[in-house]
């Protein structure tokens, strides 16, 4: 394959798309604007200069608009939020094309600081628009992002905990990974917090602001990260793109940590991650705890050749939003699925049972059922059970159950 492989971190008031082939990160407001007078989009400087001129409208808060299913109305014509993002991403991924001279995209990962299932769905339709296959497009949290980037740094930066603090306008978030390293299968565990001290960024206009701001993130730091061990500690997001301005925050996290900044590292971890999926052996060998992923396997208890088992049907570390599983049985004894949810401490190991209610009353073992699993978030699992009859002597009746499960 020589299409390209792309991370994009897509947020409300700025994106960053890196490339891995050439190595590069461009950083563009999240905005588009709509020619007045023709069918001529722009995004970036170009959007702002036609909206200023009057000959364009501009549009920002294309997440938000999203979530909240709104439109815009240009010249009598009604876009959708929609038809919005999806300009917006042409116009992201015009920035690698050019570059390389290549149009083809091999694999995209797409960022998301939260994993709104409606964000989420719309990005995969414009995928759909686009011209991408579905199976190159893939969606990951922040600390999705904030995992793959640190652990493809050298050992003794992931040997103990690693902290990070993304400062963007109006939002502080704290992030914290460790390792877990089991007998079977390293386990990386990450999360995060808004902090609830945010600040505009334009109170670093004045030395006065400054102080503020520089005490602000010290009693952040006091509080996350304490006197804790730690191997590093990252700066990312545009209020680190300069440091000076922090000096007693500064001093308290490079107490015996080594700290790094990179302001572009969720949309570099996505790069990797995209590049990571065209590997027919993956380079990151663990399974991740944190946003976006399930925290708890779920199996079903099956009996096979007489003996009890338990069929996987989602593993702890899966992308919720991905792990859609699909099997059929024929049902033994009690006309009902038996669930068993074990999250990662197994003393919290739940059972949850479905009666086939509604389904029609057969002989023992002349039920066919199809059981489809997905998931609507990291703690809500769906369950689909239908009725498929058995052979010629039982039609399928065209029973339903669905039932949402909280993990």
């Amino acid at each position: 394959m020589d299409g390209l492989v792309i991370g994009i971190d897509l947020c409300d008031n700025r994106t960053h798309i890196s490339c891995a082939d050439p190595e590069k990160t461009w950083v563009i407001p999240t905005v588009i604007c709509k020619n007045r007078n023709n069918d001529e989009w722009y995004a970036d400087e170009e959007a702002y200069a036609h909206a200023l001129v009057g000959d364009g409208v501009l549009e920002d808060k294309l997440l938000l608009q999203i979530k909240k299913e709104g439109t815009a109305t240009i010249n009598g014509i009604r876009y959708d939020a929609q038809t919005l993002l999806r300009m917006f991403l042409a116009k992201c991924l015009e920035y690698p094309r050019k570059e390389s001279g290549r149009a083809e995209i091999d694999s995209l990962v797409i960022s998301l600081e939260d994993l709104d299932v409606r964000v989420m769905d719309s990005l995969m339709y414009c995928a759909d628009d686009l011209g991408i296959d579905r199976r190159r497009v893939h969606i990951i949290s922040h600390t999705d992002s904030f995992i793959y980037y640190v652990m493809s740094q050298k050992r003794e930066v992931w040997s103990n905990q690693v902290g990070m603090y993304s400062l963007e306008d109006e939002n502080l978030r704290y992030y914290e990974l460790r390792v877990q390293r089991g007998l079977r299968k390293m386990m990386v565990l990450a999360d995060s917090e808004k902090q609830e001290e945010s600040f505009r960024l334009d109170v670093l206009e004045t030395p006065a602001g400054k102080k503020v701001a520089d005490r602000i993130l010290s009693t952040c730091a006091e509080r996350n990260l304490g006197r804790r061990l730690f191997s590093g500690v990252i700066l990312t997001g545009q209020g680190f793109e300069d440091t000076e301005w922090a000096p007693e925050f500064m001093k308290k996290i490079c107490a015996r940590r080594r700290v790094f900044t990179e302001t572009s590292l969720f949309s570099k971890g996505a790069c990797l991650r995209a590049k990571d999926y065209l590997r027919s052996t993956t380079e990151f060998p663990f399974s991740c705890i944190c946003d976006g992923h399930l925290k708890s396997a779920v199996s079903v208890r099956v009996i096979d050749r007489d003996r009890e088992g338990q069929l996987v049907m989602a593993a702890a570390g899966e992308s919720w939003y991905e792990a859609k599983s699909t099997s059929e049985f024929i049902v033994a004894g009690e006309p009902e699925i038996e669930f068993t949810v074990t999250p990662l401490d197994q003393r919290k190991k739940k059972v949850v049972t479905i009666p086939l209610d509604g389904f029609p009353e057969r002989p023992d073992r002349t039920t066919k059922i199809r059981l489809s699993l997905g998931f609507s978030d990291e703690k809500t699992m769906v369950a689909v059970i239908r009725d498929m009859g058995f052979g010629e002597f039982f039609p399928a009746s065209g029973a339903v159950i669905k039932r949402e499960v909280e993990l």
